[in-house]
C-alpha cells in the first residue's frame, strides 16, 4: 500500500526539477495529493477520488509529463466510480463516467469496457421530479454522456442534437433549461454546449453575439463570472474564466492573464479565486487557461499567516436533523450516552422538543433540544438552471418564531423571493439554513458563492444518512473548505430515536466553544470552528474528517481519539414510562412500566432488523420483573418496533438491573437503570 512519502519517492528522479521553478512547484503540489490506493485526493482528504485524479492527470498532461505510477493509476480509475451502480439509471451522473474514460485515454489505456453502456445513451435522461420540478436532467451530466460517446467513437444521434440545440439561447449561450423559457445562459453550461456541438458534428464556432456575451462576463478584476451582470453569486472564478477562455480569447487578455497568475499559491497549487486554498480543479482550470493565453504562472502568493485558536475552547457535539418523533425519553438517554450536547430534532410534532428538554433538565443530562427541520415539498428556482427541492434544511433556537414553511409542490419559489420570505425571518430569529445537496454544479456554485457574501447558507452537509458522503458524490463542494463549515446531516427517517442509533453513533458534527449553547454554536459557525466526523460502514469504521482548518482538526482529532471508544450506545435503551407520558409507546393504562428496546441493526429508514442482544432477565429491588415482548409491524409486514414491557411495582423508585446476552460473543452484560 502506497504511503504519501512513498508517492513522492516514486516520482522519477529529476521530474521536480524539470523545465523550471514553477513547474517543479506544481508537480510537488500534485504529488502531495497522491494517496494509498493509487489515485489522488482533495487536500486533507484521506481517500483518493476519481474527480481529483482526473484533474491531477489533466494537469500532468498540460505540463507535458506522464504521471508517475500509470498502471496503478489506471487500476484505481477503473474501480473509482463514486456512486452505487443503481445511480447509473436513477438520476444519472454521467460526468463520473466521462472522467473515467478520459483519464484512461490520457494514460494510454483502453476504455472499451464502457462502450456498451455509452452506446445505450442515445438521448437525454429524465431526472427524478422529486428533486427537479420539471424532471430536467443536469446539462453538464448530459453533455458528459455526449463526450463519452465521442471519445469511444460512437455516432451522434438526432435526439442528442435536438436536446443540445434546445438549450442554446439566441445569443449563443447555453443553460440547463430549454431556451424557449427566455432565461439567460451560464458560462460553464455554454462551454459544455459548445463542446457538445463539436462532438455532434454541428457548427461550434462562436458567433459575434456569443463573443460579446463572453466578453461581458469578464469583471474589472480580469477574471470572469457566470454571466453578464451576474446576480446572485456574481464572483469571478477559475472555472468560469477557464470556460470563457475556451470559448473565445478575452478582449482584456492581459488583465485575464494577471488574474489567473494571481491564483498561484505558495504550495504550488492554484485557488479558485485570489487567496483561496489550492485544489486540483482550480489548478487544472488555471493552467489550462494560461496555456491558451500563451502565458505561464509567475510569482507564488506567500503562505498565509496561521490563525491560532483562542484559549479555553472545548469540543462539543451537535446533531442536525436527529430524530424528532417517538420517545423523547429515549432521545435523552441516547444523547447522554453519545455526549450529544445539542440535539436538532427533525420535523417534530408540537410539544415534542419541550418534552425532551423537560426530561433532559430533570435528569441533568445537559442536552439542548432545538428544531432542525427539512421542509419537504419546497422547490426553489433560478432562471435557466431549474427548480430544485432539498434546499430547505434549517436549524433554529428553541422557542423562536422563525416563520412558516413555504412548502408548495405545485409552485417553485424564485430564489430572490424565497430568500426574502424564508431565509430572512429564519436568520432574524437566530436560525440558520444548512445546504443539504444539489447535483447541479452550476446552481450550487451560484447559491453557495452568494452564501459567502450574504450568509444565506451557514454550512454545507457532507456525511449523511444512508452512508452518503456529499463530498464524494458532489466533489465540487471541496472548493468551499474553510469558506463554509462542513457539517454532518442526520436527516433522520425513523419513527423512534432508538432505531436511528447506528447513524447517531456513526457520524456527528463537532464545534469548538467554551460552552455548549446556541450562541456558542452560532459563533463557531461564523468563525469556522466546525467540522464533521465519521467512523461507520462507509469508511470500514476508520475515522474520516470533513472540513476544519488545521488547528481545528488537531484539537478535534485529539478529542476524538481520546473519546471515540466511549461514544457508544448501551446494549438496550431502558425507559420508565407512565400512563400520562406523552409521545411514549407502550405506556400503561395506569402506573408505570419499564420499556426495554434491545440493540438491533436497522435500515436507513429506521426499521429494526436482526437483534444484536437479547434480554435475559430483569430485577427490581432484587426481585424478578416479568416482561412481555411486543412487536409492531406496518401494513407491509415490516417490523417497525420491538420492545419488552415490564410493569413496575406500585410506588417503586430505585435501581433496575438488566442482564443481556450478546449474540456475537455470547457474553452476558449487566446494566443498571434508575427508575
Amino acid at each position: 500500500m502506497l504511503t504519501r512519502r512513498e508517492a513522492l519517492l516514486s516520482v522519477p528522479a529529476g521530474l521536480f526539477a524539470a523545465r523550471g521553478t514553477w513547474q517543479s512547484a506544481v508537480l510537488r503540489y500534485l504529488e502531495s495529493l497522491a494517496r494509498p490506493g493509487g489515485g489522488y485526493a482533495f487536500d486533507l482528504q484521506t481517500d483518493p477520488h476519481l474527480t481529483a485524479t482526473y484533474f491531477v492527470v489533466g494537469c500532468y498532461r498540460l505540463l507535458g509529463f506522464d504521471p508517475p505510477r500509470k498502471a496503478q493509476l489506471a487500476q484505481f480509475v477503473r474501480r473509482a466510480f463514486p456512486l452505487p451502480e443503481r445511480r447509473l439509471k436513477e438520476r444519472p451522473m454521467r460526468r463520473f463516467r466521462f472522467e473515467q474514460i478520459q483519464t484512461l485515454l490520457w494514460l494510454g489505456e483502453t476504455a472499451e469496457e464502457f462502450r456498451e453502456e455509452a452506446a445505450s445513451w442515445t438521448g437525454p435522461s429524465r431526472y427524478d421530479p422529486y428533486y427537479e420540478h420539471s424532471a430536467l436532467p443536469v446539462f453538464n451530466q448530459e453533455t458528459a454522456a455526449i463526450r463519452c460517446r465521442a471519445l469511444l467513437g460512437l455516432p451522434p444521434t438526432e435526439a442528442w442534437r435536438a436536446y443540445v440545440l434546445s438549450r442554446r439561447r439566441p445569443d449563443g449561450s447555453f443553460n440547463n433549461t430549454p431556451a424557449a423559457d427566455g432565461s439567460p445562459g451560464h458560462i460553464l453550461n455554454t462551454w459544455w454546449g459548445v463542446s457538445a456541438l463539436r462532438d455532434l458534428g454541428l457548427d461550434a464556432e462562436p458567433g459575434s453575439s456569443l463573443r460579446l456575451w463572453v466578453e461581458a462576463c469578464q469583471l474589472p478584476s480580469g477574471g470572469h463570472t457566470w454571466r453578464p451582470k451576474a446576480e446572485p453569486g456574481g464572483l469571478d472564478d477559475a472555472a468560469y474564466t477557464w470556460a470563457a477562455v475556451q470559448i473565445a480569447l478575452p478582449a482584456r487578455r492581459e488583465a485575464c492573464r494577471r488574474w489567473l497568475q494571481s491564483l498561484f499559491n505558495h504550495d504550488g497549487g492554484f485557488g479558485c479565486r485570489p487567496g483561496r486554498l489550492s485544489n486540483p480543479m482550480a489548478t487544472f482550470y488555471a493552467l489550462s487557461a494560461l496555456d491558451i493565453l500563451g502565458a505561464a504562472p509567475e510569482r507564488q502568493r506567500p503562505a498565509p499567516r496561521p490563525k491560532p485558536l483562542p484559549g479555553g475552547l472545548k469540543v462539543f457535539t451537535v446533531q442536525i436533523e436527529a430524530p424528532g418523533q417517538g420517545s423523547p425519553a429515549d432521545a435523552v438517554e441516547m444523547a447522554a450516552a453519545l455526549r450529544i450536547d445539542l440535539w436538532g430534532a427533525k420535523n417534530s410534532p408540537a410539544g415534542w422538543i419541550e418534552r425532551a428538554q423537560e426530561i433532559s433538565n430533570q435528569r441533568k443530562a445537559g442536552v439542548l433540544f432545538f428544531p432542525a427541520n427539512e421542509e419537504y415539498g419546497t422547490f426553489v428556482s433560478l432562471p435557466g438552471l431549474g427548480a430544485y427541492s432539498h434546499l430547505v434544511d434549517l436549524a433554529a433556537p428553541p422557542g423562536a418564531g422563525f416563520g412558516p414553511s413555504l412548502a408548495n409542490k405545485e409552485k417553485p419559489w424564485p430564489w430572490e423571493e424565497f430568500r426574502e420570505r424564508r431565509i430572512r425571518p429564519l436568520r432574524a430569529a437566530g436560525g440558520r439554513m444548512i445546504w443539504q445537496f444539489n447535483e447541479n454544479e452550476e446552481l450550487t456554485r451560484i447559491l453557495l458563492d452568494e452564501a459567502l457574501e450574504k450568509g444565506t447558507y451557514a454550512a454545507v452537509s457532507t456525511f449523511h444518512f444512508g452512508v452518503e458522503d456529499f463530498l464524494r458524490t458532489q466533489p465540487f463542494l471541496a472548493r468551499y473548505r474553510e469558506l463554509l463549515p462542513f457539517v454532518s446531516l442526520q436527516d433522520a427517517h425513523t419513527r423512534e430515536p432508538w432505531w436511528w442509533g447506528e447513524q447517531l453513533e456513526g457520524f456527528r458534527t463537532v464545534f469548538l466553544a467554551r460552552e455548549p449553547s446556541w450562541k456558542a454554536w452560532l459563533e463557531a459557525l461564523e468563525r469556522g470552528w466546525v467540522m464533521a466526523v465519521c467512523a461507520d460502514a462507509r469508511s470500514n469504521f476508520e475515522t474520516r474528517y470533513a472540513g476544519g482548518s488545521e488547528p481545528v482538526r488537531r484539537l478535534v482529532a485529539q478529542w476524538w481519539e481520546k473519546n471515540r471508544q466511549a461514544l457508544r450506545l448501551p446494549p438496550a435503551c431502558m425507559t420508565a414510562v407512565g400512563s400520562t407520558d406523552p409521545f411514549e409507546e407502550g405506556k400503561p393504562a395506569e402506573g408505570r412500566a419499564l420499556r426495554v428496546r434491545c440493540r438491533r441493526r436497522h435500515t436507513t429508514q429506521g426499521l429494526p432488523l436482526e437483534p444484536l442482544v437479547e434480554l435475559v432477565k430483569l430485577e427490581a429491588g432484587g426481585k424478578p420483573l416479568d416482561s412481555q415482548q411486543i412487536e409492531r409491524r406496518d401494513p407491509k409486514g415490516r417490523l417497525t418496533d420491538s420492545y419488552h414491557l415490564a410493569p413496575l411495582p406500585e410506588g417503586f423508585t430505585g435501581a433496575v438491573e438488566a442482564s443481556f446476552r450478546v449474540f456475537k460473543t455470547g457474553e452476558t452484560l449487566r446494566w443498571i437503570y434508575r427508575a
